[in-house]
């Protein structure tokens, strides 16, 4: 068959699969595809990612289907490695990313020439890490609702979606988003006023504040409280990591309502994140909770493996490191909770392996990672039955709010177990045993703590370790 035939064929399947495969899936795979030849009913497509051929068996029917509605009738599909194909690509890769380079400066120079410096506003004012950009955020199905918002957002700021919160477990990629924001309207924008802030920040330099408006005769005179506040209230768009941090601390809650109805009634723009909903946050005034869910919730779940799998091969690309397939399967599988967690463990491997001059394989990076085999099994859900059983105690109970003394010794016991067996953060055990991460967090330390000088507790956790590991 003609090859003009074929390409032709194969823009018509392409414009079919583009509605109904996830846009990951679509533009990581399948769209760099090339079609080779149309033998047999047999449509042979060449690729040169090495994972496309394992990653798009599962796609294979519905690849299949698409070929056969636009040839009328049964039609196989079948993709293959082309070496030649992966060395073009990879130059075209470099070509373009030359490219965007010489763009980006370009732009940048012209940006700094300007009246309004975004990039020195970018530096001493919004205090944003570079790296976190939109055009580096890999999308999935599991962030693609709060990516587009964002993205919409940082186009018209202050127009919709006023608040936007965003909320999602640790190393999700919440920060890169908001931090995203802030870039896009700072290019964009420039005469606009950008703030972000970590909610811990904003709470010290509060504190600060009032401590140094004290005077010598312990009157304050707010003055400086005032200072504080314009420069909060001063700026076109607000940004603040971890609102959830200010939960309890009635004063700072107190200042954020009053900056956010001052930000809000002036049509400016504000953006929060958080690791959970605000209606979970329990010890937070309901007139600033309702102020947080005015806006728009958007929730980052964790991703799924072939969005981790995109995210390793396109940190392999950025960063010139040869990964192996099987390398980057096995690190999507075992770090299957945040992103954060994911990036460190190519950081260190890649880091390791270039310092020692060694090769990137399973086993070695099984040993500089300290993977164990038995460790990847364990679950809290594992840990809780094995934990009732040993104390006589129902899972029920341990979850639930009973306070006898056999019961909460078990759910402590528990907890620690699950921190120390899972790596899990405290927010995600907190919801497994129905408790504020907060009491979570301190059930682990006081076992910590006990360990030390209680050698029942100790023989206890020793034996139940060995028990979950077995």
């Amino acid at each position: 068959m003609e090859d003009e035939l074929i390409k032709r064929i194969w823009d018509d399947v392409l414009n079919i699969l583009k509605e109904t495969i996830t846009a990951t899936t679509y533009e990581t795979w399948i769209k760099p595809l090339v079609p080779h030849s149309f033998d047999d009913n047999c449509f042979c497509a060449l690729t040169g990612q090495n994972l496309a051929v394992q990653i798009l068996q599962k796609n294979q029917k519905e690849i299949s289907k698409a070929l056969s509605e636009i040839c009328s009738k049964e039609v196989y599909f079948k993709v293959m490695y082309d070496e030649n194909l992966h060395k073009q690509l990879e130059k075209e890769r470099q070509k373009l990313k030359k490219e965007e380079e010489k763009e980006f400066i370009k732009n940048l120079e012209k940006k700094i020439s300007s009246k309004y410096d975004a990039l020195k506003q970018m530096q001493s004012s919004c205090n944003l890490n570079l790296k976190y950009k939109f055009d580096n955020f890999v999308v999935g199905a599991n962030n693609k609702f709060a990516y587009a918002v964002a993205v919409a957002v940082a186009k018209e700021p202050g127009r919709q979606y006023n608040p936007l919160f965003i909320y999602g477990g640790s190393g999700l990629g919440k920060t890169h988003l908001l931090q995203a924001i802030g870039h896009d309207i700072l290019f964009n924008k420039p005469k606009l006023k950008v703030k972000y802030v970590k909610a811990e920040e904003f709470i010290n330099d509060m504190v600060n504040s009032i401590a140094k408006g004290i005077d010598k005769t312990g009157k304050n005179n707010n003055a400086k409280m005032n200072e504080f506040r314009d420069k909060y209230r001063n700026v076109d768009v607000l940004l603040v990591d971890d609102i959830q941090l200010i939960e309890g601390k009635a004063r700072t809650e107190e200042e954020m309502f009053n900056t956010f109805e001052s930000l809000h009634n002036s049509g400016r723009q504000i953006v929060f994140t958080s690791d959970r909903s605000p209606d979970k946050f329990e010890n937070t005034p309901e007139r600033l909770k309702t102020r947080f869910q005015m806006g728009l919730l958007a929730d980052i779940q964790v991703p799924d493996i072939e969005t981790r799998m995109a995210i390793l091969t396109k940190l392999s690309r950025d960063n010139n490191v040869k990964m192996p397939n099987d390398v980057i399967e096995f690190l999507s599988t075992i770090y299957n909770k945040n992103i954060r967690e994911l990036e460190g463990a190519f950081n260190t491997i890649s880091a390791y392996t270039s310092i020692n001059e060694l090769p990137i394989t399973v086993e070695i990076v099984k040993k500089i990672i300290n993977y164990s085999e038995k460790r990847k099994n364990v679950t809290i859900e594992g840990i809780l039955d094995i934990v009732g059983e040993y104390y006589n105690v129902s899972v029920e109970d341990i979850k639930s709010t009973n306070r006898a003394a056999k019961t909460a010794y078990a759910r402590q016991a528990a907890i620690y177990l699950a921190k120390e067996l899972t790596g899990e953060s405290f927010p995600y055990i907190g919801e497994c045993f129905n408790r504020k991460h907060t009491t979570i967090m301190y059930s682990h330390q006081k076992v910590k703590k006990d360990m030390a000088c209680d050698m029942n507790l100790s023989r206890d956790i020793k034996e139940l370790t060995d028990r979950i590991n077995a």
